[in-house]
């Protein structure tokens, strides 16, 4: 177990420091790249252009393709049995993030649509993902406000801020606040939501953890931590796990808010903006770092078990050789299973730490586990069934790379995906929702949503609830 002794910065320097990083940096290289024309007259050469002999290659036509192993041409994908759940307790459903095989009708149709309040935009962001218990809904908008909605017919129970005095409009660590500049709210950046035995719990940009009585709003308790957190929580055994914007794991109590025990990870300055959620079962809390590292703690300790490393570099993007773990882990059948975002997709024995199997998949998204496959999309906009006994890649579908191909403009992001009554359910920044068999890959149909969406859908009895970036929640049934 190691003991926090960092100093940290004021709120609004870190705010601005890890969510500036990712994108002063590829904005950088973009203007080093579009000036690769010009680079004599950009450093003074000037002159006319020398065209140099020989066959010219993209060095994007360097990058793998995923393709199905040979060897897998025979293997049968069966699925286990559909089943219903009543509650979707957290990110990625249960602490342990395994939802097999979940149900929805054979053509879901718009049930009502709710706005949670401030979507997303270029200020802030929705970070959170809905979670589900006891006929209500539970959403965070972009400026922290927690909201309470009934699943059946979307009509709200109530709204609760989270932003404490400090940071509401007005000065903050001696500086003036954007939001209170502007007359909004602040400059928030993310939080999101987990639900456990009448409680919800809420992670905050503003380095606080809230407990609310989840049926009435009523606030429970509030504690600090050092730095801000954007990923949501997980709650397991009386424990509320939260992993902040530094790396650092801290526990605490679910019943008062009291700390129990705090690990830190490798800080690094450059991450992905968001976050991701610990998988948590059977005493143990797997726990993903945006150093790229993997590491297993017990849960009422936070000694540390084991730790892997899911980085490789390997693609020609700047962004793709980030070591960032943004996808949740999944814990299941005593196995880990992890998605980097710079290429790597692994199978980890989870009492040993040892490495089962790996494949090229680079992601930011949660795999799906079904029995014993694993579906995932890729940042390639490729969406993947691989075999989670040994890691062969059974069929891999390129989803639309872009709102418009032809052009290849506005590049599409796909979120989940998610397996439900038969159908891989992904959705889409353009506002669509694909279906794919979860057997061949083949597309299944599709449906129009209110608007784009980067989360993924959520599901409990036999509804698909998507919250989307203008801040609308839409039930499907």
């Amino acid at each position: 177990m190691q003991m926090s002794s960092k100093t940290y910065p004021s709120t609004m320097a870190r705010l601005s420091r890890v969510a500036l990083a990712p994108v002063l940096a590829p904005l950088f290289a973009a203007m080093l790249l579009s000036g690769c024309d010009t680079v004599g007259d950009f450093f003074g050469g000037g002159g006319d252009d020398v065209i140099l002999p020989g066959t010219r290659i993209s060095i994007l036509a360097l990058e793998r393709e995923l393709r199905p192993n040979i060897d897998s041409v025979d293997t049968r994908i069966i699925l286990p049995q559909p089943e219903d759940t009543p509650v979707w307790p957290g990110a990625g459903g249960f602490s342990h993030h395994a939802m097999h095989h979940l149900m929805i009708g054979d053509n879901p149709q718009r049930l009502w649509s709710s706005n949670i309040g401030t979507g997303s935009g270029l200020r802030n962001r929705v970070f959170a993902e809905p979670v589900v218990g006891d006929g209500l809904i539970y959403t965070m908008d972009a400026d922290g406000i927690v909201a309470a909605f009934e699943t059946e017919t979307g009509k709200r129970t109530w709204r609760r801020e989270t932003v404490p005095e400090r940071e509401k409009p007005g000065f903050v660590g001696g500086l003036k606040n954007i939001g209170g500049f502007f007359g909004h709210a602040p400059y928030f950046l993310g939080g999101a939501l987990a639900l456990d035995q009448g409680k919800l719990f809420a992670t905050t940009g503003a380095a606080e953890v809230i407990a609310f009585d989840a049926r009435t709003g009523t606030e429970l308790w509030r504690s600090r931590v050092d730095t801000p957190v954007r990923a949501a929580p997980v709650v397991n055994g009386g424990r509320v796990f939260v992993i902040t914007v530094e790396n650092q794991v801290v526990t605490l109590a679910a019943d008062d808010g009291r700390q129990l025990w705090t690990y830190s990870g490798t800080s690094t300055p450059t991450i992905l903006l968001g976050g991701t959620t610990p998988a948590v079962d059977g005493g143990v809390a797997v726990v993903a770092f945006t150093s790229g590292e993997l590491i297993a703690l017990r849960t009422d300790t936070g000694a540390v078990l084991w730790n892997e490393s899911v980085v490789t570099v390997r693609r020609t993007e700047a962004a793709a050789n980030l070591p960032d773990i943004a996808g949740r882990p999944v814990i299941d059948s005593g196995r880990v299973f992890a998605v980097g975002q710079s290429g790597l997709l692994v199978a980890i024995d989870l009492r040993t730490g040892r490495r089962v199997w790996e494949a090229p998949v680079p992601g930011i998204y949660q795999p799906w586990v079904a029995g014993d496959f694993i579906f995932a999309v890729s940042i390639d906009s490729e969406a993947v069934c691989i075999d989670a006994r040994s890691g062969r890649i059974l069929w891999v579908t390129q989803l639309p790379r872009f709102e418009d191909e032809d052009d290849e403009d506005e590049r599409l992001i796909w979120a989940g995906p998610a397996l439900a009554s038969d159908r891989l359910i992904v959705v889409g920044s353009h506002g669509r929702a694909l279906s794919l068999s979860p057997y061949t890959g083949a597309v299944l149909g599709q449906i129009e949503l209110r608007d784009g969406t980067t989360l993924p859908p959520v599901f409990a009895s036999r509804t698909m609830f998507v919250l989307d970036d203008d801040g609308d929640l839409t039930a499907y049934r």
